[in-house]
């Protein structure tokens, strides 16, 4: 009976702790909850499969930054996969959108080389 009654307290207390830890994360480290920001450009890939949405963040206590969103255009599925604070330019400075594509998957974006399928970029995470 006691160890009954051990096992299901470590069991509640494990889950409580998993729960808050990906509770943590999701709040405070995860690129889904970045700011939306305002638009200011957009590169498709060579072959049309993927887009890069890039948006300016303004922030009242802090520089600017710039978040990359790829869009899946078959399913309009996005997700964001570049944050960037200290590399942004101003717009009167911006020569044009910061996205060169390598192949249909690969863009280069303010020079960090990314696969827009599986990688992220954070700079406050390098």
């Amino acid at each position: 009976m006691l160890v009954k009654g051990t096992l299901w307290a470590i069991s509640v207390l494990l889950t409580s702790v998993l729960i808050v830890s990906l509770g943590i994360y999701f709040l405070a480290f995860s690129m889904t909850r970045l700011p939306h920001g305002e638009f200011v450009c957009a590169s498709t890939s060579p072959q049309g499969t993927y887009t890069v949405n890039m948006y300016v963040v303004s922030a009242a206590l802090s520089s600017d930054s710039i978040r990359g969103e790829v869009v899946t255009n078959k399913t309009g599925r996005k997700k964001n996969i570049y944050y960037e604070g200290e590399k942004y330019i101003p717009e009167p400075v911006r020569p044009g959108c910061p996205v060169v594509w390598e192949s249909d998957s690969v863009a280069v974006i303010n020079g960090e080389r990314l696969d827009v399928r599986k990688d992220k970029y954070d700079y406050g995470r390098r």
